[in-house]
C-alpha cells in the first residue's frame, strides 16, 4: 500500500474496493427478499455509499421512491456522487426521521451488525413500514463459514493475538441464527424469518484484499503499524494462496444471513 493509498478517505477506500469485491452484487439478493416492486417507496437503512440503494432503485423505477440513510456524512458525500435520482438522508437507525407507515420496504445490508442498540433499530424499521409493508435485513454469516476470511482471522490471531484477530471478526458477530431470533423477540418480531443466502467475496489480489481491510475503519484501520502490516502481507501470500484463481484473482465463499419480517 503506498503513501496515496493509506491517505485515501475510507468512505473512498469502502466504494472502490469492498462494494465491487463484496457489496455490489448483494443489492438485487436483498431487494427481491424484501419483496421490492416498481413504483414502491423504499428506505435503505445504513446505506454506506449505495450499493443497495442502486439496486433498489433500479427496481423502483421512475414511479418509485428510493431514501438512502447513513449515520456517516462521508459515506454520503461519496453515495450524493451518483446520478440516480436518490434522496440520501442523515440519521441514526435507531431514530430514523420518518413518520409511521410511510414506506412500503426497509432494507439493511450489512451495517445492522454495528448498531448500537439493534432492538431499537429493529422497532423503528417496523415502525416506518406501512402496514403490509417488508423488511429485510441482511448481516454477515458466522466468519467460520467464510473460508478466505476465516483463515486471514485465524492468520491474525497467529501473527499479532486473538484480540486483532477479534477485531476483524466483528462484522461477523451476528452471524448466528438463534442470536437473530433473540433480537428480533425482543421487538415482538418472533413470526421473522431468518434465510441463508449463498455469495462470494471477489478481490483482484491478496495484496488488494490485506490492503482494503487494513484500511477498514469498522475493523483493522489504525491497528496495524507500518511493519505489521507488512510482515501480513508477506504471510498473507501463503495463508490465502489456496483461494486465489487465474493466477491473481482471489476468491471464496462469504454467505449471509437475512432477516425477513412482514407488518
Amino acid at each position: 500500500m503506498d503513501v496515496q493509498d493509506k491517505a485515501r478517505d475510507p468512505a473512498d477506500v469502502y466504494d472502490e474496493e469492498f462494494v465491487p469485491a463484496l457489496f455490489a452484487p448483494w443489492g438485487p439478493v436483498v431487494a427481491a427478499e424484501a419483496g421490492v416492486r416498481e413504483g414502491d417507496r423504499v428506505l435503505d437503512v445504513a446505506c454506506g455509499t449505495g450499493a443497495l440503494t442502486l439496486a433498489v432503485s433500479e427496481i423502483v423505477g421512475p414511479s418509485g421512491q428510493v431514501v438512502g440513510l447513513d449515520a456517516n456524512p462521508a459515506m454520503l458525500a461519496v453515495a450524493r456522487r451518483k446520478p440516480e435520482d436518490i434522496e440520501w438522508r442523515e440519521g441514526m437507525a435507531e431514530a430514523l426521521p420518518f413518520a409511521d407507515n410511510s414506506f412500503d420496504a426497509v432494507v439493511s445490508q450489512f451495517g445492522f451488525m454495528f448498531f448500537e442498540d439493534k432492538p431499537k433499530a429493529l422497532f423503528e424499521m417496523m415502525r416506518i413500514l406501512k402496514p403490509g409493508g417488508r423488511l429485510a435485513v441482511a448481516v454477515c454469516d458466522a466468519v467460520e463459514n467464510s473460508s478466505g476470511y476465516n483463515a486471514f482471522a485465524l492468520l491474525l490471531d497467529r501473527l499479532f493475538g486473538k484480540e486483532v484477530g477479534d477485531a476483524f471478526r466483528a462484522p461477523f458477530r451476528l452471524g448466528d441464527t438463534s442470536l437473530l431470533q433473540a433480537l428480533c423477540g425482543e421487538v415482538g418480531l418472533g413470526d421473522a424469518d431468518i434465510v441463508r443466502q449463498p455469495g462470494k467475496v471477489r478481490f483482484k489480489s491478496i495484496d488488494s484484499l490485506v490492503s482494503t481491510e487494513r484500511a477498514c475503519v469498522w475493523t483493522l484501520g489504525g491497528v496495524l503499524t507500518d511493519k505489521q502490516f507488512d510482515r501480513l502481507l508477506r504471510e498473507a501470500e501463503t495463508a490465502l494462496k489456496p483461494f486465489v484463481i487465474n493466477g491473481e484473482v482471489i476468491e471464496f465463499d462469504m454467505p449471509a444471513l437475512i432477516v425477513k419480517a412482514q407488518k
